[in-house]
């Protein structure tokens, strides 16, 4: 018996081990950039890693520019050669060709211009332009700063101290961003982020190549400046309306909550939350996925999700008994997400791709943490039966509130399970019950309320014919009962009625 029950409990091990790899498992191989440099990739990205899909979105868009000034060049030639047809004089058309040649100069020239114009001093009447256009106040510097604006810009100052001269330049190049930044609120925001991506990599470029900067203090300072102009550009480029971040958003959540129905065992999810320890460890998961969306600073965002994650793999070390692997990490994350159903997660996920510094989304634990967190999202919105192990017909009636998985019986439980979790179960059945009898209750009133009307409706046909076949007659007043005396006039002096006496004798 000891032998068969091994065998039963590794095979079904064996079977949720290939559920978990069919359905969840995603190689590592595939979270790295689909051109093989070897950074995380991102979905939002179409799998490349940032640097890839800057260069990538680069050529797209030179190659669409071109193709639009083909088509404007050839539509202008026909325009010319109508008008010309029209036209008898030479000079005219010269005249338009010029114009044309001109519109077109300038119209290049203001494509080819981005932030990078503003950080290249090619002179020094150019660089003395830069300074004066950096102290010049800008509508969005001078409005009324909130409180954590105001706190975040003395910490920046004082952080900038330690750098001295480099600190200086630095400070001139934020406000010089600020100012651009805040002129450019026309641009869709895949344009605004290109500037602050352009402007994160001139930066760090400076700190190393003129300033000679270690690469430790060049990383601090990178955070210290995303810190700086994230929260003062955060309500402008967070979910806005030009973006249908929203919807995604919405999207999202009426998915997770469709989903409210899927178990841990589902999804092959080696975490036991009946031990009070692993228990606290996915609430603390929970509450730091769902903080993400109170900090305004990519950092800080990214920041959340990787204390999320470690609470992940602490609750899997506690559970197994032994270090968590990647294939248990992923589907324990999608758990925590579905539980959690964190409020605007695309929105925020589409915020740390715009505006976050691109090397720590390249590299590092928080790359790794939040490129997992993409997939888990792909995952949830393209979740199916088989990746549930379940029939297509039962998905469907999950899904639609039909039913629900079957609860576990009290009576399968182990010895060692507490009171409590036995307990909650008889709740649960218990309530199944009720609801049961509830829903038999609404039918019957409902069925006895129809019985009510139909009873109603048929006393008073019944009435109505009985009215129709026998018709009430109404016969006039009959007149009044006259006196017994009243027509006996000759008797009219008739003796008084007899009195009774007394008899003396």
């Amino acid at each position: 018996v000891f032998l068969s029950l091994t065998l039963f409990s590794l095979n079904r091990k064996k079977m949720n081990l290939k559920s978990e790899r069919r359905g969840i498992h995603v190689d590592q191989s595939e979270l790295l950039c689909k051109k093989g440099c070897g950074y995380y990739g991102n979905p939002a990205w179409q799998g490349f890693c940032s640097k890839c899909w800057r260069e990538e979105y680069h050529k797209a868009r030179q190659k669409q520019i071109q193709e639009d000034w083909e088509l404007a060049e050839r539509l202008q030639r026909e325009e010319e050669e109508a008008y010309a047809s029209s036209q008898s004089t030479q000079g005219a058309q010269s005249l338009t060709f010029s114009k044309f040649e001109e519109k077109k100069t300038n119209e290049k020239t203001r494509k080819v211009t981005t932030v990078k114009k503003f950080f290249t001093a090619s002179s020094r009447t150019g660089a003395k332009k830069e300074i004066q256009e950096a102290k010049a106040p800008s509508p969005s510097i001078n409005r009324q700063a909130s409180i954590e604006t105001d706190r975040v810009s003395k910490e920046f100052i004082e952080f900038l101290k330690t750098y001295h001269k480099p600190g200086q330049d630095i400070y001139k190049q934020c406000k010089l961003f600020l100012d651009t930044m805040n002129h450019k609120r026309d641009l869709s925001i895949e344009e605004q982020s290109e500037c602050a991506q352009d402007f994160y990599q001139n930066v760090a470029e400076k700190l190393q190549t003129r300033w000679k900067v270690s690469p430790e203090k060049v990383e601090k300072a990178m955070d210290q400046i995303e810190k700086y102009i994230m929260t003062r550009q955060y309500k402008y480029v967070f979910c806005p309306e030009t973006t249908d971040d929203e919807k995604k958003d919405l999207a999202v959540q009426k998915r997770i909550r469709a989903l409210h129905w899927v178990t841990p065992q589902m999804l092959c999810v080696p975490v036991n939350e009946e031990i009070p320890e692993v228990s606290d460890m996915v609430v603390k998961a929970i509450t730091d996925i769902i903080e993400m969306d109170s900090k305004r600073v990519p950092r800080d965002k990214l920041a959340c999700i990787t204390k999320c994650s470690k609470h992940i793999f602490n609750a899997i070390k506690i559970t197994k008994n032994e270090p968590a692997s990647a294939d248990d990490f992923l589907p324990t994350l999608i758990y925590i997400v579905l539980k959690g159903n964190p409020p605007r997660l695309q929105s925020n996920i589409q915020y740390i791709t715009r505006f976050c510094n691109p090397s720590r989304l390249m590299t590092g634990e928080d790359g790794y943490y939040f490129t997992n967190l993409c997939c888990a999202v792909a995952f949830i919105e393209k979740l199916d039966a088989q990746s549930l192990n379940l029939s297509q017909e039962d998905f469907d009636r999950f899904m639609t509130g039909q039913t629900s998985p079957k609860k576990q019986e009290s009576d399968s439980f182990s010895p060692d399970v507490c009171l409590g979790v036995k307990q909650m179960y008889k709740n649960l059945d218990l309530l199944s019950q009720l609801n049961e009898r509830q829903e038999r209750i609404v039918n019957e009133a409902k069925k006895l309320e129809k019985d009510l009307i139909d009873w109603t409706d048929g006393i008073t046909k019944e009435v109505q014919d009985i009215v129709e076949k026998y018709p009430l007659e109404i016969k006039p007043k009959s007149q009044a009962l006259a006196a017994i005396d009243s027509e006996n006039v000759e008797n009219d002096k008739l003796p008084p009625p007899l009195q009774p006496q007394v008899y003396a004798g």
